[in-house]
Order: structure tokens, then C-alpha cells, then sequence
């Protein structure tokens, strides 16, 4: 297995993280949308695609891939860089940090500050107020990543360590956009939870580390929430606060740049009629 040597900033080791095949990639084309459905091969949501396998970035770029949106944050960014993708001429890259650093995750229910157990930071059933937080809070770079899926001249993936949260809130939010309803973003969102163990497995070599630095042990923390299974229930949450405190879920975005202009720029590029997905 080709490895990526890395190294954690302060760290006098330099881990060897595996190149691997992404578990959790998959094109949003398909998915119902007011007037239509989502165009096959213009958005990609994704694992980490910095770790990702040279056959897998090969079939990527031949498949159309021109444009990658990373979500993680710096220190993310920082032990792995782009991997194989950042030799590839043909893909521009965006650094679009949904949050500052991973310890921005770990905030109570209530939405506070605080000291979590492993448990209740990995428990995914409990994320809906973070991605009501996220989808408001990182709203301009939301807009930012929009813009480049409707103005990339290929596919556009997006991505960010598990392709469940920070993806997952992107998604919802391009998903919104385009006109889906909320039982197919949810549909979409649960789609991650047949690989659970995968990405857990997959994202370890990366995360452990950077959690330790926060006080967590992955593996712990991995267990605790494999026991719980995974849940809709946080897309829901986001999706029923969002109608609740805005009415329109898009008015946060459109107060951070989302202007009409740009909805109707990604409706065209990427819907199709009924059937033609």
C-alpha cells in the first residue's frame, strides 16, 4: 500500500498515512430537485481525498474531476497537505475551513463551550446544533463553495475528513439551492451511515492524532459511537431549525452573498429534467 509521509506540526515523528481507496464518495447526481434532478457528474461529496489512492485520483480526473473544495481545517490541512491530488494540473483547489480547528466541535447540545467525553463528541445522533452553528456561522464560506460548483468547468468534489459533517452541512446547503425537499437531503445524509466503520477505520491514521491534541482518543471515542449506530435525526434538526428561525433555510446564505444570480448559475448547470440524471 502506497503511504504519504506526514508529519504533525510539533511532532518529532513523522506517521506514515496510508494512500486508500475513499469509502464515502459519491455523486449527487439523481437526487430529486425541484423541476428535475441533480445532473451526474457535476458535484461529489467525499471522504478526505488528500489520502486518497493513486487509481482513485487517476479515475477522478479522467471522470472530469477539475475543482476540489477542501472543508477541514488548517491543522488538517497541515499533516497531509493535498496527496496525490496536488500534482494534478488539471484540478484547482480551494481551501474553504468550515471550522477553525476540530476542537470548534466539540460544543455541548446546548451549544456551549465545554469538555466532552469521547463519547459525547463522536455520539453522531447529537450533532444537529453543530450544523445549525456551522450552516450560520461558516455561511459566507458555504456561499464561497457554491459559487465554485457553479462556475467549475468540470465536476466538483467536496470534501472533508469523514464526508459526513462538514460535507454533510455542504450538501444540504447546495441540495437546498438546487430545490430538493428534506426527505431526499436526509435520504442523501444517510447514505453515509451504511459506511460508518469504514470511515472510521480509514480516517484513524489522520484523526487520532489531531484528537489527542484535544484531549480524545479515537478509538474510544469510534467505539462508543459505532454502538449507537447512525442516526438522521441531526439532519432533520438542522433542517426543522433552519425553517423555524428563518422560514426560507437559504436566508442565512443569501445574507452572506447567496444572491439569485447565483441560484439560478447552479440550477442550470446542474439540473436536468425528470429521468435524465
Amino acid at each position: 500500500m502506497t503511504t504519504l509521509d506526514t508529519t504533525l506540526p510539533d511532532s518529532p515523528t513523522a506517521p506514515r498515512i496510508p494512500l486508500t481507496v475513499p469509502v464515502n464518495l459519491r455523486d449527487l447526481g439523481g437526487i430529486a430537485v425541484d423541476g428535475g434532478v441533480v445532473r451526474t457528474g457535476v458535484a461529489l461529496r467525499a471522504d478526505d481525498l488528500s489520502t486518497a489512492d493513486q487509481h482513485t485520483v487517476d479515475a477522478l480526473v479522467a471522470g472530469g474531476l477539475r475543482a476540489v473544495v477542501d472543508l477541514r481545517s488548517a491543522d488538517e490541512v497541515a499533516v497531509t497537505g493535498r496527496g496525490p491530488l496536488a500534482t494534478r494540473s488539471e484540478v484547482t483547489y480551494h481551501h474553504v475551513p468550515f471550522l477553525a480547528d476540530i476542537g470548534h466541535a466539540a460544543v455541548g447540545a446546548d451549544g456551549t463551550d465545554g469538555a466532552l467525553d469521547p463519547a459525547e463528541m463522536m455520539d453522531q445522533s447529537r450533532f444537529g446544533a453543530m450544523y445549525l452553528r456551522m450552516f450560520e456561522g461558516a455561511a459566507a464560506q458555504i456561499v464561497t463553495a457554491l459559487a465554485v460548483v457553479a462556475h467549475s468547468p468540470g465536476a466538483v468534489a467536496f470534501h472533508c475528513a469523514a464526508g459526513q459533517d462538514r460535507t454533510g452541512v455542504l450538501a444540504a446547503a447546495l441540495l437546498l439551492a438546487l430545490g430538493a425537499d428534506e426527505a431526499a437531503i436526509v435520504a442523501d445524509y444517510a447514505r453515509t451511515g451504511e459506511s460508518s466503520g469504514a470511515i472510521q477505520e480509514r480516517l484513524a491514521p489522520v484523526m487520532g492524532p489531531l484528537l489527542a491534541r484535544f484531549g480524545f482518543d479515537l478509538d474510544d471515542a469510534a467505539r462508543a459511537a459505532l454502538r449507537t449506530g447512525f442516526s438522521r435525526e441531526p439532519m432533520r434538526e438542522l433542517l426543522a431549525a433552519l425553517a423555524e428561525r428563518h422560514g426560507d433555510p437559504l436566508t442565512p446564505l443569501r445574507a452572506a452573498g447567496l444572491t439569485d444570480g447565483l441560484v439560478a448559475r447552479l440550477r442550470e448547470r446542474a439540473l436536468v429534467g425528470p429521468g435524465a440524471a
